[in-house]
């Protein structure tokens, strides 16, 4: 079992940054490939970014590529997303997952999901 608590969310101005942070709980962190999600207003949940469970491989959305970073540090159980550059279509909740399956871009394939942060950017 694995519980997940994003923060970092909050109100942006376009062209700025945010890094959201996602702690888990449970000894098993690191056997768990990591994923953020985002879910904008009246939008499907899609998939942003993920990492595997040492931090050696990296997915991203063709949307968020150059422009945002996942990272993991397992000795603090915790997992972040460093955006950059945002922009108003990155407005959403954001949700981080984690999940078996190495490069899952794919929300039900991910076991655990936190209760998400909100990132608003105003243009």
């Amino acid at each position: 079992q694995v519980q997940l608590v994003e923060s970092g969310g909050g109100l942006v101005q376009a062209g700025g940054s945010l890094r959201l942070s996602c702690a888990a709980s449970g000894r098993t962190f690191s056997s768990y490939a990591m994923g953020w999600f985002r879910q904008a207003p009246g939008k499907e949940r899609e998939f942003v970014a993920a990492i595997n469970w040492n931090g050696y491989r990296t997915y991203y959305a063709d949307s968020v590529k150059g422009r945002f970073t996942i990272s993991r540090d397992n000795a603090k159980n915790t997992v972040y997303l460093q955006m950059n550059s945002l922009k108003p279509e990155d407005t959403a909740v954001y949700y981080c997952a984690a999940t078996v399956h190495d490069g899952s871009t794919w929300s039900h394939e991910y076991n655990y999901w936190g209760q998400g942060t909100q990132v608003t950017v105003s243009s």
